[in-house]
Parts: structure tokens; sequence; C-alpha cells
């Protein structure tokens, strides 16, 4: 099993910015890859970044694409979900994942942190 703890979340202001972390244990973080994904009230869950276990190759929705960036440090089993630009739009609970392919989610998944955005 690996545990996945996400935190950072908060209310911000549109344009705003807000740094998500997702701390890691229980399985070698070094060798999973990691996304994040939001869903937001009455919407379905959907992908928002991922990175490659390496930490060499990201990718992002359209949507977040140039004001959000994924990063991970292995060293700290930990992975960030920095956002800049915040819309009113962005506004979900963010959830950290492991061990999936990009937009497609690996079964760990964290709690949740939620993101508010006032516009």
């Amino acid at each position: 099993q690996m545990q996945l703890v996400e935190s950072g979340g908060g209310l911000v202001q549109a344009g705003g910015s807000l740094r998500l972390s997702c701390a890691a244990s229980g399985r070698t973080f070094s060798a999973y890859n990691m996304g994040w994904f939001r869903q937001a009230p009455g919407k379905e869950r959907e992908f928002v970044a991922h990175i490659k276990w390496s930490g060499d190759s990201t990718y992002y929705a359209d949507s977040v694409k140039g004001r959000f960036t994924i990063s991970r440090d292995n060293a700290k089993n930990t992975m960030y979900l920095q956002m800049n630009s915040l819309k009113p739009e962005d506004a979900a609970v963010y959830y950290c994942n492991a061990g999936g392919a990009v937009a497609q989610p690996g079964i760990y998944w964290g709690q949740g942190t939620q993101v508010t955005v006032s516009s």
C-alpha cells in the first residue's frame, strides 16, 4: 500500500497562487508515475497533471497548461503542484494519485485538498 497525503489547499483570490504538496509513504515513491486530478461539485473527477517517475517528463490538461507546474522531489518522497493565475473554474478538491499513466489514474489516491478561488 502507498499512503498519499495532500496539503496546501485553501482560499485564494482569482489571479493568485497556491502550491499543493503530496507526501508519499509505504512504497518506493521514486518508482511511481504520479499525477494530480481534481473534482468540482457536480462534476466528474478530471486529470490535471502527470509526472513520470524520473521527473523528466510532464503532461498537463489544456485547461491548466502554462499556469500550473507539476514537480517532484524523490529524495523527499513528495510531489508538488504550483498553481499560478488561478481562476474560479480551478476551484475543486485536488487529489494526488500514484501509479497511473498520463490522464489515467493509478490505484493509489490521497484524501484530497480543497482549493477555493474567489472572483
